[in-house]
């Protein structure tokens, strides 16, 4: 089984994301979320390298869960041809 190259660590108000967040690697995220979420105001995701629809999942559901009052920091490869085909705001939300 191959190991996951996603990280998520707490920064203060921040939840900060390291590797890739590839379908593959978000089932193990999701494990850290609950305990991480509370009080969250920033996703950073400057230190991952690539990102596909299920680490997009994975981002918009935790911005919405956090109030949607959430700065997202980064730009990993893939992030804004997604939000594009999802129709998502910059903030992860879905734009009118």
């Amino acid at each position: 089984m191959p190991t996951s190259s996603a990280g998520l660590r707490r920064d203060g108000h921040a939840l900060v994301f390291t590797g890739a967040l590839l379908r593959d690697d978000v089932a193990a995220l999701w494990r850290q979320v609950p305990k991480a979420l509370a009080d969250v105001r920033r996703l950073d995701v400057r230190a991952v390298g690539r990102i596909d629809s299920a680490g997009l999942a994975l981002l918009a559901e935790l911005a919405a869960r956090a109030g949607g009052e959430v700065a997202i920091d980064g730009a990993p490869e893939g992030l804004a041809e997604l939000r594009g085909a999802y129709r998502l705001s910059p903030a992860l939300g879905f734009a009118a």
